[in-house]
């Protein structure tokens, strides 16, 4: 029964999870017209670093700083490049390709954990790269002409930054055991003192200021980084990380149906079967692997 009760609360814990995190790419996608991309991060990570140390401070966890350089490489890759990039995407690209393409994630993750860390991939990844290669050729359509496609490779190395910062992630968990609340409020603290000079150096549109705006930086540091994070960080304590890795394609699945109703960003048929099959290779790549049997 008590079995029974936590596999419902993780499974509520994701689905809340992907909610908040598959919209809040249709809030920053609508939130392009009225901040900088640069400001719209640093913002948004001052808003979750309060928000999240209040948490760690009310839960007595210590803040201490983890290994400095590792977690400053974790930061410049994972917290500021992929955010970053992803709302620089997002100026020109839509909300649902702009996902999709910086939830490749899980193949970069592979290649780049093979590279820094010497783990070969399998035929299970080279079958999931099949699947991902050919739905982003669809996706992105070269023949067509080179247009509209920096928007899409800035999508892509966003997920290239995550991968990065996620294997060096994994490296500072095996060798550190980091607590991860205390990690994250520290990939905030950092996140957002590397992007608030870059705000200041890099020409932005100016600041649109009004309910919309407050109520999206709200959502976007509050909800999306803050509880987002919190949620994440408890489906990860229930649940097995294949399950929480299959979860997370809920979220460009999600942004992609959101953007389709709410933004009217229509996919043309090559494009659906472009997502069908990106999103096929993320599965493949999120199955558990089967355990050898003893002779």
């Amino acid at each position: 029964m008590e079995q029974s009760e936590s596999s419902r609360n993780a499974l509520l814990l994701m689905g809340l999870t992907i909610v908040l995190w598959g919209v809040s790419w249709i809030v920053m996608k609508s939130m392009t017209k009225l901040i900088g991309p640069i400001d719209l991060v640093a913002t948004r990570y001052v808003i979750a670093f309060f928000f999240l140390f209040a948490v760690q401070y009310w839960r007595r966890i210590p803040f201490s700083m983890p290994p400095f350089w590792l977690c400053f490489g974790i930061a410049v890759m994972q917290t500021v490049g992929f955010q970053v990039l992803a709302q620089f995407a997002l100026m020109s690209g839509g909300a649902g390709q702009v996902v999709l393409l910086a939830y490749t994630m899980p193949f970069w993750v592979v290649f780049f954990s093979w590279r820094i860390m010497g783990n070969k991939p399998d035929a299970k990844y080279l079958i999931a790269l099949g699947f991902g290669l050919v739905g982003l050729l669809m996706v992105l359509k070269p023949w067509q002409g080179m247009g509209g496609m920096a928007s899409s490779l800035l999508a892509l190395l966003a997920g290239a930054c995550w991968g990065i910062g996620a294997v060096w992630s994994k490296v500072m968990f095996e060798k550190h055991q980091p607590n991860i609340i205390n990690l994250t409020v520290w990939q905030l603290l950092m996140g957002a003192l590397i992007t608030i000079p870059m705000g200041l150096l890099v020409p932005q549109q100016p600041w649109v200021v009004g309910p919309e705006l407050v109520i999206g930086l709200l959502y976007m540091g509050a909800l999306a980084s803050g509880v987002g994070w919190l949620l994440w960080l408890s489906v990860i304590q229930r649940v097995s990380a294949t399950v929480a890795g299959m979860s997370s394609l809920g979220v460009p699945v999600l942004a992609i149906l959101l953007a389709w109703a709410i933004l009217g960003e229509v996919p043309d048929t090559l494009t659906k079967l472009g997502v069908v099959l990106v999103i096929t290779g993320l599965v493949v790549i999120n199955l558990p692997r089967r355990k050898k049997r003893s002779a």
